[in-house]
């Protein structure tokens, strides 16, 4: 396993749908970003941090948002979708794997907050792109494969108190 040092330029990638539901379902509570950027950045050289969120029609979240941009983190808004018959949808897995693409040749490691296997292929991609991929995620509702793949995966679950904010 490569070891993280101080000069290693970073960016991070903030699944946040995937956080939060984890965290409300497992946990009953809320994802303390904060510390998550801190495990993310490690002492090293952050290039760009972003989180992925959904907008709905309340526009409920927006001291959300502001929160996570006083942090730092650049965030990408995407309207939530509403379908006939109830259904909704909002997905941003292609957004952050085009992203993630486009800034890699400018840093070294990757740092992705999702325990989604849809991006099995973008990790793939990375690591043969020689950049070290980091995945931070509840342990428990993450792909084993995405674990499996990570040159680090760092479980929010063994540390909850930590990561995660009661209600």
């Amino acid at each position: 396993m490569a070891i993280k040092y101080p000069g290693q330029r970073v960016a991070i990638f903030i699944d946040v749908q995937n956080l939060y539901y984890s965290a409300k379902n497992l946990y009953q509570a809320k994802v303390n970003f904060r510390e998550i950027l801190k495990l993310a950045i490690s002492g090293r050289n952050l290039i760009r941090a972003f989180a992925y969120v959904v907008r709905t029609k309340s526009g409920e979240e927006k001291p959300f948002f502001e929160a996570l941009t006083k942090l730092g983190i650049e965030t990408r808004i995407r309207d939530l979708q509403e379908y006939y018959g109830g259904f909704k949808k909002a997905d941003w897995d292609v957004g952050i794997a085009v992203d993630a693409i486009r800034i890699a040749p400018t840093i070294d490691t990757i740092v992705l907050c999702s325990g989604d296997g849809d991006f099995l292929q973008l990790v793939e991609y990375l690591k043969n792109q020689g950049k070290r991929v980091e995945i931070i995620a509840f342990g428990r509702s993450a792909s084993a494969k995405l674990k499996e793949m990570a040159d680090e995966f760092n479980d929010l679950g063994e540390s909850s108190e930590k990561y995660l904010l009661k209600e």
